[in-house]
């Protein structure tokens, strides 16, 4: 006779989406586990068993942000016929999603980590691989941009990536300070003005 373990009472996708939303709005030190628990609507125990523990929570949650509110990155990058357009397309869909009233203002990967002690340390190295991962994805397109005479073959592509990564941080922190969707649109136009023309 084959025993098995009880069914979980919880749906952990729907458990998994709440407990994201929580650090996303508190980051990962503030979020602590009353907080997620009582989010997620199950007890401590159902966390561990599930999860493992908080850190392994977080990267779950962070994983499944990666994949539906930050995937639009990658699709602009991927979708777009030219480099123009997937950045274009980038900071424009930044500034609706970073201020979408349905979930916390901003970007879980750039603010989860923000302040965080010498225990947490780990989490930030997380975050901020992801980060240059991105970073390096727009990069690797604007040099195809400059091998294709998209962009002047003196662009500089790591530069460029760079100024645009530090123009998500501040519309990620601007969404968060209450900046409207029509502001930080404003913002995606004026770093637009900086693009390199042929």
């Amino acid at each position: 006779m084959v025993t098995r373990g009880r069914p979980r009472s919880f749906d952990r996708d729907a458990a998994l989406e709440k407990a994201m939303h929580v650090f996303w709005r508190y980051g990962y030190e503030p979020a602590s586990i009353a907080a997620l628990t009582d989010a997620m609507g199950i007890r401590p125990a159902s966390l561990y068993a599930a999860f493992g523990d908080k850190r392994r929570l977080f990267s779950e949650a962070v994983a499944r942000y990666q994949a539906t509110h930050g995937a639009f990155i990658g699709a602009a990058l991927a979708e777009e016929p030219t480099a123009r357009g997937a950045v274009e397309r980038m900071l424009r869909e930044i500034a609706v999603n970073y201020t979408d009233p349905s979930h916390p203002p901003g970007c879980l990967i750039i603010s989860g980590a923000v302040n965080h002690g010498p225990d947490a340390a780990d989490v930030e190295d997380e975050l901020r691989e992801i980060r240059n991962q991105s970073r390096a994805a727009v990069a690797e397109r604007l040099r195809d941009a400059v091998a294709n005479r998209e962009l002047p073959e003196d662009a500089d592509a790591d530069a460029l990536a760079e100024f645009l990564a530090a123009v998500t941080r501040g519309m990620s922190r601007s969404a968060q300070d209450g900046a409207t969707a029509d502001e930080l649109r404003a913002v995606a136009d004026l770093a637009m003005r900086a693009w390199p023309q042929p």
